[in-house]
């Protein structure tokens, strides 16, 4: 059966997956697929590259920096993270990105995005993050009303967060049947009724099917909580998220709590790499 790993995104938050996909690199644990959304796919690139502890190493190393990700650089440049920095200078430089290893990987790599003109997901097929593709990167990662539109392929494109936030049924049905799915939230975690509907409809005037992408999205993410857990009752589908809560804003600038954060996805990856062995038969 064909593997995949779904992984949510969530900012800053989402450094609990790079912590899980750290314990999978130390105990050479890789499927056939990564389906990677906004913070979920810059992990995951690193994860499929085989580079264990980059996310870490480079969200410690420069997670104060303004142009990592601040409302200072929004005001100076339209874009939450600085677009030069982050998706430039930090992998071709100052932390480089190991293209060779990615591209010779036998794992295809899955970036999701929102198209802002249909209001529905992209799933962008990366066999390579070199030249404009690591604009599908970017664009999975741009959170709406802090990132400026990121145009790419005829395509117009924001965080894959807002049309498909977990893309497990994405998943199956290219054919994947032994996935698992590392969320960001705990247990019993559901999203609240969106309170910047009027905000996108002003914003977004000239998308609507991506404005009310955004209003609905709380439905989106609840419908598809219910399909994940659904499928793991099922037994075709595993479930990792944290085991308990840890307070992290979506740009936290505390790095005692990023670091936190981090420890306990691979605390939960360990206490439950036995079960990932048996479920992917490893």
């Amino acid at each position: 059966m064909k593997k995949a790993l779904i992984l949510e995104g969530g900012a800053k938050r989402g450094i609990y997956t790079a912590g899980v996909l750290d314990i999978l690199l130390e105990n050479s644990i890789m499927p056939e697929a990564v389906f990677g959304v906004s913070a979920g796919a810059i992990h995951g690139c690193s994860y499929v590259a085989g580079q264990k502890e980059r996310s870490i190493r480079y969200n410690l190393k420069y997670g104060n920096d303004p142009r990592f990700m601040s409302i200072k650089n929004w005001i100076r440049t339209g874009n939450v993270v600085d677009t030069k920095f982050c998706y430039h200078e930090l992998p071709d430089t100052l932390d480089p990105f190991d293209h060779e290893s990615f591209e010779k990987a036998r794992c295809q790599f899955f970036v999701v995005c929102s198209n802002v003109e249909t209001g529905k997901p992209e799933y962008i097929l990366c066999p390579t993050l070199r030249g404009e593709n690591i604009d599908y990167l970017r664009a999975s990662a741009s959170l709406p009303f802090l990132s400026e539109i990121v145009e790419i392929d005829n395509k117009k494109l924001l965080d894959g967060g807002i049309c498909d936030s977990i893309p497990l049924k994405a998943a199956m049905d290219k054919g994947f049947e032994r996935n698992i799915v590392v969320l960001t939230r705990p247990q019993g975690y559901r999203k609240k009724y969106a309170h910047n509907k009027l905000l996108a409809k002003i914003i977004y005037r000239q998308y609507p099917l991506f404005a009310k992408a955004i209003a609905e999205r709380y439905k989106m993410y609840n419908a598809e909580l219910e399909f994940v857990e659904a499928q793991e009752k099922q037994g075709n589908t595993l479930v990792l998220r944290p085991s308990e809560t840890i307070k992290i804003g979506k740009m936290e600038q505390n790095l005692d709590i990023v670091k936190q954060m981090y420890e306990l996805g691979r605390k939960d990856a360990m206490d439950n790499l036995e079960k990932i062995r048996k479920f992917w038969q490893i």
